[in-house]
């Protein structure tokens, strides 16, 4: 890795990108700090003090803490990650948007503009809700003090902050992806979530390592704390980059008066075929009533327990009842690990393209066979990456119920910075390369 970084810095070209990116990040950075229009840190504070724990600590992490603080980029990235999921559904469930995809490099901007669109829209709902129920509970001040017009021109003021501060995201995150290194709006998801670790890092040592009673006490809550956090990584890396290959034949045919083909090549499975796609669907799902129930400010009904993860992992005989809505949100996170791979991964689609491009797997016939091979492995391998990436995510929540280390930086966090590294470190390797081959054209 370090190889890979210290090379594309004595290359011009990567070097600029290099740079590019790092002023946008910087820029998304100052932005998350900006506070909202008619507010005050007083008032910010007030309501959205509790919003690091429970229901929203993931959403908070992944805002990189700007929607605790109620900035101009409160909702950040997440409308425009919420509108690829909808449109890579909808790609499946309507033929039309299946046909652009398959359309070449045309159809895909055509999709790509629609969820630019479908992006604003979803960053103006979630706005609109969260100024008004902010709004009810004083985020703009006292409700009674300002008349009608006054308020609604507030509302309407912090609408348009956050839906522009949203849409500037996008158009910074696309503008990465072409000027600078990887993919944008994961790279910029990563820097939020990583601007929350300090503060989570701060957090665990004055809980373990600060309040011990002995200096043994001390340095053996340290090491225990660098040993998990070490173990996790390891483990979210080797999960990120198994994969399971399976070979593939193809057989010699006439071209004019030459036998071509007879090459062998691999079709690669990803052991994390889902990505980290099952554990946000399994936590919007369960944190849906619990945001609903603390948007109203009608108070927080015991049954919203369940379905909070900071009440999992409690053995007592009070909360012990709780950890049903963890064997939930496993069983959750199984089924939209199987369902998000069979809309990614056609075994059907694959089988058909073999077939007419004279492939085979060695000792399975083509056709339906080879459907059925590909079935089978895919269901083992999906069930060895939900059970690795169910591992992942409960360390945190188990940490977080048994010794109450409340960390917004959880399992799910440290597997989107792992994927998006290696991600990143491979697009500035393939730049390296083509680089190469360029000089190499040109020499």
């Amino acid at each position: 890795m370090f190889k890979t970084v210290r090379d594309a810095f004595r290359i011009k070209e990567i070097r600029q990108r290099l740079f590019y990116t790092f002023i946008m990040l910087i820029v998304v950075r100052i932005g998350c700090q900006l506070p909202m229009p008619g507010t005050t840190p007083e008032t910010i504070k007030a309501t959205t003090g509790a919003l690091r724990d429970g229901a929203f600590g993931f959403f908070d992490a992944m805002t990189g803490g700007s929607f605790e603080r109620m900035s101009i980029f409160a909702l950040n990235i997440t409308p425009y990650i919420t509108s690829s999921i909808i449109m890579q559904l909808l790609t499946i469930a309507i033929p039309k948007l299946e046909e652009m995809q398959k359309d070449g490099e045309e159809g895909r901007k055509k999709i790509q503009e629609i969820t630019r669109y479908v992006t604003v829209a979803l960053a103006l709902i979630q706005a609109t809700a969260t100024a008004i129920s902010f709004g009810n509970q004083g985020l703009f001040g006292s409700v009674n003090s300002m008349s009608k017009g006054e308020y609604a021109l507030t509302i309407i003021v912090a609408v348009a902050a956050m839906t522009g501060g949203s849409a500037f995201l996008m158009w910074m995150g696309e503008n990465i992806t072409e000027k600078g290194v990887g993919n944008g709006i994961s790279i910029i998801l990563l820097i939020n979530i990583i601007a929350r670790m300090p503060s989570d890092m701060s957090a665990l040592f004055n809980q373990f390592v600060k309040s011990a009673t002995s200096v043994g006490g001390s340095l053996l809550a340290a090491v225990v704390i660098i040993a998990v956090i070490i173990v996790i990584v390891a483990f979210v890396v080797i999960l990120q980059d198994g994969e399971r290959r399976i070979p593939v034949q193809y057989s010699k045919k006439m071209q004019g008066r030459k036998l071509v083909g007879g090459s062998g090549s691999h079709i690669p499975l990803k052991v994390n075929t889902a990505g980290v796609i099952p554990i946000i669907f399994a936590q919007s799902l369960l944190m849906f009533p619990v945001v609903i129930c603390q948007f109203i400010k009608s108070g927080k009904p015991s049954w919203t327990h369940y379905l909070d993860q900071s009440y999992w992992w409690r053995f007592t005989r009070v909360n012990a009842k709780y950890s049903i809505g963890y064997l939930v949100y496993v069983l959750l996170v199984i089924a939209f690990a199987y369902f998000y791979t069979s809309i990614t991964f056609n075994p059907i689609e694959v089988a058909d393209n073999m077939k007419k491009q004279g492939g085979f797997i060695p000792g399975i016939r083509p056709g339906k066979p080879t459907q059925d091979y590909l079935n089978g492995i895919l269901n083992y391998i999906v069930f060895i990456g939900v059970i690795g990436l169910l591992i992942v995510a409960t360390i945190p929540i188990a940490f977080e119920g048994i010794f109450k280390a409340n960390v917004a930086t959880g399992g799910t966090s440290l597997i989107i910075i792992v994927g998006v590294i290696l991600e990143t470190l491979k697009n500035i390797e393939s730049k390296m390369v083509v680089r190469n081959y360029k000089g190499f054209l040109v020499d």
